[in-house]
């Protein structure tokens, strides 16, 4: 490894995956990638169904909330990624962007016209090589797969004839023209594996010789000379070392790693700065602050019969399952375990769907649900746009420190509310006529919890993150914000942010797609590259369905 290179990339997950390919393509630059996890070369990581292994702590950090004020005190479990390609390596693989309106909302929020959708799905487009879908929303032969599913059940379709049942209407497509409806999604896999920015945008990039990718460095600071970020100081098996960048840093730690590593390096609120020991670098007083993040609430089912792949877990059936993916890539182990769901309006919110679902085909799937003796499902409901605002903080001035992540569920009454609207909606679609010959009964909340306040004890007991933190170095247009539309940490010179941690507000949808947009886009910035033409689309937010 060499002392200086032009561009230190620190944290190799889903964003800094991207970001070193494309920063790597001039061959005239040498780029640092850090990451302090290691290799994701775990046979669960690139198996789809590995996927309910994840959020149990593999390849993770560990940490958990602090103790939740609206949730009766309860400590949440959150999985943040520790291994190369970050979230794209141990997520559920569902490919969803949000909604348009999401785009727009940020470029009025900071003032971007860039950021808008027509801006943005130019670079949707060039990350994806999708199987299923073209122009005019998707790209072929990009470096990410995206895929229909390959291990679907009768109870999917089923499920979709319920939703239709309830009053949603079907989409081929919930990255097309609508994200209203239900239907299978799309998912980061290719030829029945996993497909992350790790397998696709690193993996193309590795054999250059300006790229060095380091796992197993942890990064404890960033180096400044006055305002000027000039190096990392990192941990690499119980040593120190420090490396310097000519041209500039990139943070790609996540919507909690990074405020954490730009607080402990200096950047962040002054008075909290000062309580941890640290010397003050710049004073950002929003860095750490506006986390933001999706709340899941389940309804939990058992099945009439084999319905689910809860009964793939015998070992007879796990060997042939073994034997099917080994031959066909398909079957239960080529299963995300959530390849249907749905995007739902309410009546407090009828311009865009407010609501998603997801159909697990299991019970236990992910940690904090429960799990059933016999075959069942999960149909996972969260509310997509919450107003509840959350902070990252340091506990101290060491960087080996867990930091006190504090994600505020629920701290604004509307936001529990329509969680709990989303839970009675996936409630009645698993009563549905189509689900009757799967659906024996429903198990949580049960039949007997009907009443406001049983609800809401159900809820404080059973809410889960649907690991989706955005938000804590916002991007913005006002001098308060951590980072302008280039991304450039204001008040700091050759330090730039390009993660979920600069996305302003949640999008209506899962995080990864949009994370790695921001990385495509982020990259051209950073190089100063011409942004790529907007699209030409007329995109409609109206309903092709009725508000339920």
């Amino acid at each position: 490894m060499k002392a200086e290179y032009n561009f230190v990339v620190v944290g190799g997950g889903t964003a800094g995956c991207v970001l070193a390919s494309r920063l790597s393509e001039n061959p005239d630059r040498l780029v640092l990638l850090l990451e302090a996890g290691g290799r994701d070369r775990h046979p669960l990581i690139r198996l789809p169904v590995g996927f309910a292994k994840m959020t149990k702590g593999r390849a993770s950090w560990g940490w958990e909330t602090v103790p939740q004020r609206h949730l009766a005190g309860r400590r949440i479990w959150y999985t943040q990624a520790r291994i190369i390609g970050g979230g794209s390596s141990i997520n559920a693989q569902i490919y969803s962007r949000g909604h348009p309106a999401d785009y727009d909302g940020w470029a009025e929020e900071c003032s971007a016209s860039e950021w808008r959708f027509a801006g943005v799905l130019p670079y949707f487009k060039r990350a994806e090589d999708n199987e299923g879908f073209g122009e005019p929303y998707h790209g072929v032969g990009g470096p990410l797969g995206v895929s229909n599913p390959r291990a679907t059940l009768p109870i999917c379709e089923a499920f979709i004839k319920a939703c239709e049942q309830f009053g949603l209407p079907r989409n081929e497509d919930f990255n097309g023209a609508s994200s209203d409806g239900a239907g299978f999604y799309q998912l980061t896999q290719r030829y029945g594996q996993r497909s992350s920015t790790a397998t696709g945008h690193l993996l193309l990039a590795e054999g250059r010789s300006n790229l060095t990718v380091r796992t197993g460095a942890f990064t404890a600071r960033i180096l400044f000379e006055k305002n000027n970020a000039v190096g990392v100081e990192f941990h690499v098996e119980g040593k120190v070392q420090s490396v310097r960048a000519t041209d500039g840093i990139v943070l790609s730690c996540g919507a909690i790693g990074t405020p954490k590593l730009l607080m402990l390096s200096g950047v962040g609120p002054s008075d909290q700065l000062a309580r941890a020991g640290i010397k003050l670098v710049c004073d950002h007083q929003n860095v750490g602050k506006n986390l933001q993040d999706h709340i899941n609430l389940s309804a939990l089912a058992e099945c009439t019969g084999p319905h689910s792949h809860d009964v793939v877990q015998r070992l007879d059936r796990l060997l042939v399952a073994g034997a099917r993916y080994l031959l066909f890539r398909s079957g239960p182990l080529a299963s995300s375990l959530f390849e249907t769901g749905g995007f739902a309006r309410i009546s407090e919110e009828p311009e865009r769907p407010a609501i998603q679902l997801h159909l697990g085909l299991g019970t236990g799937i992910e940690k904090g649900i429960a799990k059933l003796s016999n075959a069942g499902v999960t149909l996972n409901s969260a509310y997509l746009r919450p107003k509840s605002r959350g902070t990252v903080n340091l506990q101290d001035n060491n960087p080996f420190t867990p930091p006190l992540i504090d994600p505020n569920y629920w701290a604004e009454p509307d936001d529990l509310s329509r969680s709990l609207e989303g839970l009675r909606i996936a409630r009645e679609i698993l009563r549905q006529p189509a689900l009757r010959t799967f659906i024996k009964r429903e198990v949580l909340p049960g039949p007997n919890i009907a009443c406001h306040d049983d609800l809401v004890r159900y809820a404080f007991a059973f809410g889960k993150t649907d690991h989706h933190p955005v938000g804590t170095c916002a991007m913005g247009s006002g001098a308060k914000s951590v980072v302008g539309p280039d991304l450039r940490v204001r008040g700091i010179k050759n330090l730039w942010i390009c993660d979920a941690s600069i996305i302003p507000t949640l999008p209506s949808g899962n995080t990864n797609a949009p994370t790695i947009m921001v990385a495509e886009k982020g990259s051209d910035l950073i190089q100063g590259n011409p942004p790529l033409p907007e699209a030409e689309l007329e995109i409609s937010a109206k309903a092709n369905t009725g508000v339920t």
